[in-house]
């Protein structure tokens, strides 16, 4: 997207797993005039095709290479282990990878895990995708890591999937072009970090003689932050000012 004019369409890729449906609702409400069009494209495209401006935006996983992209964290997945249904794992409430070190770990090319070392077996061959992968489980010839929307997308009868304790997980992200943050961009990232429709950094700036107050968010530790004291109260330490009776008549 190149020039002054705002677009007037939005375009947004999302890799498996994702489900951006309540962040598409929102725009829908807040610009029903601009019409949002959602792309499905598999994990490894994703990046490229932000850079390539086939879309305005991406959520996908990370890591990615950042050379030239924006890239907002959203969440973080658990990971799993998928196995079938009569496997050793799933008798477990959750499993480490030392307990896979027996299994044939299939390893699909489209895999986003970050992987300093993969656990148990390796399989003669890499399937080409995670569905791929999935087959072979149910087939009996090995297990798959994937995080855990990727399981449920996958969920088949015969399989189920236990947590992974000890694996890398899986970061969702938003991911646009460093020299393209438009207007709509804007709308976006505000709608996906949950800022108010009144918010300074959407579409406009308030009114001087209303500016809205900026909603209050928990901290790191997922404390919300106590409530600040009123400047116009008294505290119970304050002084009180004495009262003035009324002057004595003279006789």
């Amino acid at each position: 997207m190149t020039g002054p004019d705002v677009p007037q369409s939005f375009a947004l890729a999302y890799v498996p797993g994702v489900t951006p449906g309540k962040w598409v609702r929102t725009w829908n409400e807040r610009l029903p005039e601009v019409p949002l069009t959602l792309i499905q494209v598999p994990a490894p495209e994703a990046a490229a095709l932000v850079r390539e401006r086939g879309i305005d935006a991406a959520l996908l996983r990370l890591p990615i290479d950042r050379d030239g992209l924006h890239a907002i964290p959203l969440y973080t997945e658990v990971t799993v282990v998928v196995v079938p249904k009569d496997h050793l794992v799933a008798a477990a409430d959750e499993v480490s990878i030392d307990d896979l070190a027996d299994d044939v770990v299939l390893h699909p090319i489209d895999d986003t895990l970050d992987w300093e070392k993969l656990p148990g077996q390796p399989a003669i061959e890499r399937p080409a995708t995670t569905a791929d992968a999935i087959e072979l489980v149910a087939a009996g010839v090995g297990v798959l890591v994937v995080p855990q929307s990727l399981a449920r997308l996958h969920h088949r009868k015969d399989l189920t999937f236990r947590p992974l304790t000890d694996a890398p997980e899986s970061r969702v992200a938003l991911s646009w072009l460093e020299d393209e943050t438009t207007d709509l961009m804007e709308e976006f990232i505000g709608i996906v970090r949950g800022r108010t429709v009144n918010s300074t950094r959407g579409r406009g700036p308030a009114p001087e003689a209303q500016t809205p107050k900026k909603p209050r968010r928990p901290d790191a530790g997922g404390r919300k932050p106590a409530p600040a004291k009123s400047a116009g109260r008294r505290g119970s330490g304050a002084p009180k000012a004495g009262k003035r009776g009324k002057p004595r008549r003279r006789s």
